[in-house]
């Protein structure tokens, strides 16, 4: 990664500042922050044994779509088994819990980009040990938006173009802490993190670069699918599963997304679960999205009155 400029700050769920606002991200500070922790990493606790996870993870597989796209039993227990062999860090589980306490939306939605990524990932990606790291980055894809204040996660209004620039600010900010934490920048949580908004033909953020990473690029479509086929507060009717297959198909025509991952997607929608090799995506359009979409739209900034 480039050097970065960061315009707003970096801070722990515990309010430890690591980058104030305006500092320069590079791998010369990031080595610093890292050093600033000393030699201990922070202590781990398996996935599906922290609070409530395995509990809610279950009762999300059996809602419309997933109940669906998880309903071969052979495929679902596969899946289930590898989370179970997920430990990810105190901080990142933690996280969860707040968010769980705070924006229900974003906690569910990052439980389901990691169940469906790691779905995903089991046709894609053969490696057990290559499948553990994905696991293992889905959790914490979204960890960054600690740092995004909770009026701008729960707005129902169209977001300010400034307020946007700070939505956008969780890649970076989740790349900050899963580095500091883990002390790998270049692992998967870090990369998956950064990235997950970064497209194959570079139209993405936060910098922009063309997206190659086959992990990534999994964890990326299950984001974008979770969150069309989801209430989210600028909309409140989600996209019907048809409508939200047809967008990402659209993404893949115009180079955004790969097309194995949504084929991969597509046949896990089919009822004969057939492989996404033998899966033809058609590409015509005949889903209509919801009305009430207020995504994209940006608000006037108000006016200084002082």
């Amino acid at each position: 990664m480039d050097d970065f400029m960061l315009h707003y700050a970096v801070h722990t769920l515990e309010g430890l500042e690591l980058f104030p606002a305006g500092s320069t991200l590079s791998a010369e500070t990031l080595d610093e922050v890292m050093l600033s922790r000393g030699e201990a990493l922070p202590g781990t606790s398996t996935l599906l044994d922290f609070g409530s996870i395995k509990t809610d993870i279950l009762k999300l597989l059996g809602e419309v779509p997933y109940c669906a796209v998880f309903s071969d039993e052979t495929q679902r227990a596969s899946v289930l088994d590898l989370l179970g062999k997920v430990r990810l860090i105190l901080p990142a589980l933690e996280t969860l819990s707040y968010f769980r306490a705070n924006d229900f939306y974003t906690y569910r939605h990052i439980l389901m980009v990691f169940a469906l990524s790691t779905l995903l990932a089991r046709e894609l990606l053969k490696d057990e040990r290559v499948l553990i790291e994905e696991a293992v980055a889905g959790p914490s894809h979204d960890m960054g938006k600690i740092c995004v204040p909770l009026e701008i996660l729960r707005k129902a209004e169209p977001l300010t173009r400034t307020e946007r620039h700070v939505l956008e600010h969780h890649t970076v900010a989740g790349y900050v802490l899963l580095s500091y934490y883990l002390k790998d920048p270049q692992g998967p949580a870090a990369r998956a993190a950064r990235d997950h908004h970064e497209r194959m033909d570079g139209s993405g953020y936060p910098s922009r670069v063309r997206l190659s990473d086959p992990l990534v690029q999994i964890v990326a479509a299950s984001d974008v699918y979770d969150a069309l086929i989801s209430p989210r507060p600028y909309r409140p009717t989600s996209y019907d599963n048809r409508t939200a297959l047809e967008e990402m198909t659209g993404m893949a025509e115009r180079g955004e997304l790969g097309w194995d991952v949504v084929q991969v997607l597509v046949a896990h929608n089919r009822k004969n679960k057939p492989h996404y090799s033998a899966c033809n995506i058609s590409t015509e359009k005949r889903g209509t999205p919801p009305s009430d979409n207020r995504y994209g739209l940006i608000q006037e900034e108000e006016e200084d009155q002082g």
